[in-house]
């Protein structure tokens, strides 16, 4: 059913496109079909086919950015998509020299074809994808976050020492818990399930992949062998991107901080850089560079939990948590090799003592390299107390577990929502 629902997705945009093409020929040129405008000595058809290359490639990106997560009919994927096409298309162009290309065209197929990816995911959206569950399990927590997750129907839940359906409940994928013992009626029925041709999952891979967080229950000690975390290929490579677009973007993240600096300064007294020891790869401590946002005696009384509505908040220091400007000196610690882009966020020496002998698996956040901005952020937020934690922790693990390009890059697209926005700011 992904499948089917991706695949529907792309062959619509790729009409959408075809049919963007087709209205800016008319618009621009005056004539439908783009290459009975040109002249013999011009060739339209290298830039109709950069245009399409750019939105094979850049629906192959948002394909894999969704890792494994369940596909949804997203208005921010689309205009991803659509910013892909457009930049590989004036790449392309910049590079390559075809003999015949026109700026008015390209911006007017463009803006068209961004029209139609929006409005077919508008009515998709009105009736959203589904996966029909029939879940075998005892644990009552996991069913109920798959309830709430989006793009899942749970039909029904049968208890895995107990009796299995009597008849079948239409089309829908069995789920089932490997980790408990079933009964012998149980275990037949699921194995009748498989070899009818329905589809038989597990657990905890539908979970991870409708919450994006791993279920804290079946993880046993050593799962993380299971996948080289913190160990593939990416890890090295991942440190040389945050290094390319750190460096990128510095005139401009410099721009900001001098003028965050001379705000920070004149809004309350103190210095405006705060530091503060953090745990980071492999459990080693460092200083971590933020813009100060609290009074300058917010821990008289010792450390703790900071808050979304923290009194201990300046004026400026609110404004600057709801963009996460409060982060730009964090940037400093990603040249030094501190800290990455994406990754889990870095916790003080005191509380990552206090989870380390309270919360299992806990350290194992450790396994990769922190992150200014991170999975648990930009879907859960503020942890201010030792359950959040927990909960927190699952969208951590689910990080390390999955870590890749992709996931990165679509943290990185929703952090820039929110510090362009404002909106969202966990």
């Amino acid at each position: 059913m992904r499948r089917k629902f991706l695949l529907s997705v792309l062959g619509t945009d790729l009409v959408a496109l075809g049919i963007a093409m087709l209205l800016g020929s008319a618009l621009t040129f005056g004539e439908l079909v783009p290459w009975q405008a040109t002249r013999a000595d011009q060739n339209v058809w290298p830039m109709l086919g950069l245009l399409t290359g750019g939105a094979l490639l850049g629906s192959y990106a948002s394909v894999r950015m969704w890792a494994q997560g369940a596909p949804r009919p997203s208005y921010g994927r689309a205009l991803a998509i659509v910013a892909m096409t457009a930049a590989f298309t004036a790449t392309g162009i910049a590079f390559g020299r075809p003999s015949y290309w026109s700026r008015t065209y390209l911006v007017t197929t463009i803006g068209i074809w961004l029209i139609g990816a929006l409005l077919h995911r508008y009515v998709r959206r009105r009736r959203p994808w589904a996966e029909k569950l029939l879940i075998i399990t005892a644990e009552k927590g996991l069913v109920e976050d798959l309830r709430d997750a989006d793009h899942t129907e749970v039909l029904e839940v049968y208890d895995p020492a107990g009796e299995p359906p009597t008849e079948p409940t239409g089309e829908a994928t069995l789920v089932a818990d490997l980790r408990p013992v079933m009964s012998d009626r149980m275990a037949q029925f699921v194995s009748s399930w498989n070899l009818a041709g329905y589809p038989v999952r597990a657990l905890s891979t539908v979970y991870e992949e409708y919450t994006g967080r791993l279920p804290m229950v079946h993880l046993t000690e050593g799962w993380e062998l299971s996948a080289p975390v913190g160990r593939n290929e990416y890890a090295g490579f991942k440190r040389g991107i945050d290094i390319v677009l750190v460096l990128a973007t510095s005139p401009l993240w410099l721009f900001l901080a001098a003028c965050i600096w001379i705000a920070v300064r004149m809004d309350s007294p103190g210095a405006a850089i705060y530091r503060q020891k953090r745990i980071g790869l492999n459990s080693e401590e460092f200083t971590l560079y933020k813009f100060r946002t609290m009074v300058a005696d917010a821990e008289k009384d010792g450390p703790q939990f900071a808050s979304v509505n923290d009194t201990r908040l300046t004026k400026v220091g609110r404004f600057l948590r709801r963009f996460r400007a409060d982060e730009i000196p964090q940037l400093w610690n990603v040249l030094k090799g501190d800290v990455s882009l994406v990754g889990p966020r870095p916790e003080r020496p005191v509380f990552t003592d206090r989870f380390e002998a309270s919360i299992p698996f806990y350290s194992y956040r450790h396994l990769v390299r922190p992150g200014v901005t991170g999975w648990a952020q930009v879907n859960f937020g503020y942890a201010d107390n030792e359950r959040d934690t927990v909960e927190k922790l699952t969208y951590d693990l689910y990080y390390v577990k999955h870590m890749s390009p992709w996931l990165d890059l679509s943290i990185l697209g929703r952090s820039m929502w929110t510090v362009l926005s404002g909106f969202g700011a966990k």
